[in-house]
């Protein structure tokens, strides 16, 4: 069987304060954040109704924003860019460790998967396996 990595993907995920998985959406790379946002924020809040605000990154401002505030009424926190040099943004570093989490297994560092579903599902497993080892 040929392996072909599969391009023009992009992974939204939606982790609580201490990195773990809530939600993953994979969707085209030619939509972008802001709209594929509003999905994720939606499913999240649905899924974990306790819910109060959100955080992200300036990718997600603009209709996502909108969209969290008047029609799901929550907060959601944008992360402003410090400087034009390299700084750590607030609470950003915990997606960004969570990813580098996922991507630490092989069949999740590179894209495989011809369906979306499998490429959330091989995530979700991962990430299972991480909160298994956290136990042990």
């Amino acid at each position: 069987m040929e392996e072909k990595k599969v391009k023009g993907r992009k992974k939204h995920i939606a982790v609580d304060i201490l990195g773990n998985l809530l939600h993953i959406k994979v969707h085209a790379a030619n939509i972008h954040d802001t709209k594929a946002g509003c999905d994720i924020f939606k499913e999240t809040s649905n899924k974990y109704s306790s819910i109060k605000a959100f955080s992200a990154d300036e990718g997600y401002r603009g209709t996502s924003k909108d969209y969290v505030e008047n029609i799901l009424n929550l907060k959601i926190d944008i992360s402003k860019k410090i400087k034009d040099e390299f700084a750590i943004l607030p609470k950003r570093w915990i997606v960004e460790r969570t990813f580098a989490w996922i991507n630490n297994f092989r069949r999740a560092s590179k894209d495989f998967e011809k369906l979306i579903l499998t490429s959330e599902n091989i995530a979700r497993i991962a990430m299972i396996r991480i909160s298994l080892k956290k136990c042990f």
